[in-house]
């Protein structure tokens, strides 16, 4: 972290700088009184109503000709009015007058399966509204703007004390969380939610507008919007189209409305003008969204807890389930179809967490926390500062305590929840019987209905063929090497080949028809008949020890660490003042800057900024299900067919940056340093994937779609002039 001594330059910088609509740049003269070493002021994820100052005068320093105002104004147009939270977890940006948006194919993907039949298959063909008429709609999604930011954190700590038991604490914080947001000043329309930043210091009020008629514009076919897929996810060099297109619907007074055909397209208060002018190394970017979770502030031991005893449980888990499955998805068609999305989920974070431990012994960053630390308790000591005194080793303690627990835990939620689908569909079961337990038969049908939906789900794309194994190997591998104190006594001294045959064999909940059976019934009959079921009882005994032992342990623990975080976020802030600290991110609206840069993976080797189709080309397998290219694409590469979006006849498709993004990132737009859409974000870098916990600029990466290769997409690909037209193109180098 670096020391900042430009406090004196605030007020200078804020006079020089106009806003973007006059196109006014910093003199170099101002520019070069404030130079510093680049490296050290990216990273971090801003809150878009904190940035003036420091921020300001950092952006600066990357290149930006953007003043705080520029990015986030209550009172006018601003870039924050184009950000748009795309169904909760992604994020999408305006870029016509006319509502048009701007996401990911990934973030889309659901609606245009849902869209897809086997006469109009969108996945594989792709799908473009030429007019407003064939757009469709999505009743399950929806789009949220920040309307207003706002301070509340002394509104919420009215009534707290410092001699209070945390749970006391937390108990008068949630009451006054409800209150503000009660009587906060709002239009009917908008909603007011209330999120902690810097581990619960701080407190701000989001003011926001939800719209619920989003309808489905335009998407390339899969070959092109998941290009690569898994081979190539969190890898770079990429050549990916990861984009698709929704329009927002909105009343006659433009406000929120369900869907109606009277609706009209959305008439926002800014939408981003596009670029053509492409990027190079160097140039200023900024993204813009909502990132999901990062844990920056972890102690040096909450790091290794993860890196060397979680990580390594969660990849073996996944590596196992991965190979089996894989095995029969090469084998069988029918099965590849059915596991192809699930395989692909459990494949994501497997790979994420591989590429963190990596990144996280790359950039040394355990033995530099400890050197944080070090200095920490330095100055603790010298300046003695009592409160902070025993912050450290109480972190030692605790995750000390945690680590059984936490593995433990691991294992449940990785065999018994998520890759085993059996146990699954048990865990699903045993909600069920809890309900009834505590509710009586209104909670118990309410339950049943719910599951019995989910099962027809489940079953679907089940294979009991796959799941066997997959049993098999898992719990045998819990019973391994999860803490012993937490496993359940049918897992100890067991021949598992065995017990998964008897299971397999005789459960009723291996197929749907007998889940059904298993399900229908008196509320007292359904409950004899699961414990009678092999599965179930089995499934029963993990998910209660989970329930009475593991989940209490951890959530009592998780919290005095919590508490611990919190106190020590606020003593980092107070002992190195001078130091730059962003909010770890929690699905709020977030900035993030920096330069195209490319990076050195390994001694040796060097990875460029940008990709071009030619690698596509390069990649091209025919009739691969990763690597396929659609003939068109073939055509228009073959004739260097362009249009005005090539760059000395190639065309580009993806570029790299140094911008801090995660999860939640997914679809946000890359800006330049006027305010112009430039590419969009869809991935990171493997090597980069430990920002989450440690962001360093010489590793970590962000992997965007340039913004010439959707729009080439759209024009010379699909023909969807009509979407272009209602575009803004613009030229700024020019």
């Amino acid at each position: 972290m670096k020391y900042i001594k430009l406090y004196f330059l605030v007020a200078l910088l804020i006079i020089s700088c106009k806003p973007i609509q006059e196109s006014t740049s910093i003199s170099s003269k101002s520019t070069s009184l404030i130079k510093q070493d680049l490296r050290e002021i990216q990273g971090g994820m801003w809150i878009p109503s904190l940035l003036e100052g420091m921020n300001e005068i950092e952006m600066l320093q990357l290149g930006s000709k953007m003043t705080a105002k520029d990015i986030y104004d209550v009172n006018n147009s601003s870039l924050k009015d184009a950000i748009v939270h795309f169904n909760g977890g992604c994020t999408s940006e305006i870029i016509s007058p006319n509502g048009l948006l701007l996401t990911n194919h990934h973030c889309g993907y659901s609606a245009i399966q849902s869209h897809s039949t086997v006469e109009k298959d969108y996945l594989t063909d792709g799908f473009w509204a030429m007019n407003y008429e064939e757009e469709l709609p999505n009743p399950s999604m929806n789009v949220t703007f920040i309307k207003r930011i706002d301070d509340v954190t002394s509104e919420v700590f009215k009534g707290v004390t410092a001699t209070m038991d945390e749970a006391s604490k937390l108990k008068i914080i949630s009451q006054n969380i409800e209150k503000v947001a009660k009587t906060t000043q709002k239009e009917d329309w908008q909603n007011a939610n209330i999120k902690p930043i810097y581990h619960g210091n701080q407190y701000l009020l989001f003011v926001t507008e939800t719209f619920d008629d989003l309808r489905l514009v335009g998407a390339p076919p899969t070959s092109i919007g998941k290009f690569g897929s898994d081979t190539d996810n969190w890898m770079w060099p990429r050549h990916t189209g990861d984009f698709s297109m929704f329009r927002i619907y909105a009343d006659a007074n433009n406000h929120p409305a369900e869907y109606s055909k009277d609706n009209v397209p959305y008439k926002p208060n800014h939408y981003l003008p596009i670029s053509l002018d492409g990027v190079e190394e160097g140039d200023f970017t900024l993204v813009f969204g909502f990132p999901g979770r990062t844990n920056e502030y972890l102690p040096a031991v909450g790091v290794a807890q993860i890196v060397n005893v979680l990580n390594p449980a969660r990849i073996e888990i996944r590596d196992n389930s991965l190979k089996i499955t894989d095995s029969f998805m090469r084998k069988d068609a029918d099965i590849k179809i059915k596991y192809a999305s699930k395989y692909a989920s459990t494949a994501n974070y497997w790979k994420k967490w591989i590429g963190e431990n990596q990144g996280i012994q790359k950039s040394n960053a355990i033995v530099k926390k400890r050197e944080l630390e070090a200095e920490f308790t330095k100055i603790v000591n010298e300046k003695d500062l009592e409160a902070y005194k025993t912050l450290l080793s109480d972190f030692e303690t605790l995750y000390t305590q945690i680590e059984s627990v936490a593995l433990a835990r691991e294992y449940w939620s990785e065999v018994a929840y998520r890759n085993v689908e059996l146990l699954g569909i048990t865990f699903r079961a045993y909600q069920l019987e809890q309900a009834y337990l505590k509710g009586g038969e209104p909670a118990f049908n309410k339950v049943r209905e719910s599951a019995l939906n989910t099962f027809k789900g489940i079953y679907k794309n089940y294979s009991l063929k796959v799941d066997k194994p997959v049993f098999e190997r898992l719990v045998a591998l819990y019973a391994e090497k999860s803490p012993k104190e937490y496993l359940p006594s049918t897992m100890k001294g067991v021949n598992f080949t065995e017990l998964t045959n008897n299971i397999y064999a005789n459960s009723k909940l291996t197929s749907l028809e007998g889940a059904e059976k298993l399900l229908s019934g008196t509320p007292e009959e359904v409950i004899k008949k699961l414990n009678d079921d092999r599965a179930y009882a089995f499934g029963k005994e993990l998910h209660t020890i989970f329930y009475n032992n593991l989940e209490p342990k951890f959530q009592a623990l998780n919290l005095q660490i919590e508490a611990v975080q919190k106190q020590y976020m606020k003593a980092l802030k107070e002992v190195f003042p001078n130091n730059r600290f962003f909010p770890d991110a929690n699905s709020t609206l977030r900035v993030t800057y920096g330069q195209v840069k490319g990076y050195e993976p390994k001694d040796g080797i060097y990875y460029n900024t940008t990709t071009y189709l030619d690698g596509v080309m390069e990649k091209y397998v025919p009739g691969d299900y990763e690597f396929d290219v659609p003939k068109k694409l073939v055509d228009l590469y073959n004739a260097k067919d362009y249009g005005q979006y090539g760059e000395n006849g190639k065309m580009p498709v993806n570029f790299i940056g140094t911008n801090h993004t995660t999860g939640g990132n997914s679809g946000s737009p890359a800006i330049d340093a006027q305010g112009n859409l430039i590419g969009l974000n869809f991935d990171r870098v493997w090597e980069g994937t430990m920002s989450d916990m440690n962001y360093d600029p010489d590793i970590c990466r962000n992997i965007m779609v340039d913004i010439r290769y959707v729009l080439f997409i759209i024009d010379k690909y699909a023909g969807a002039k009509n979407l272009i037209e209602e575009m803004t193109l613009v030229h700024p180098k020019k």
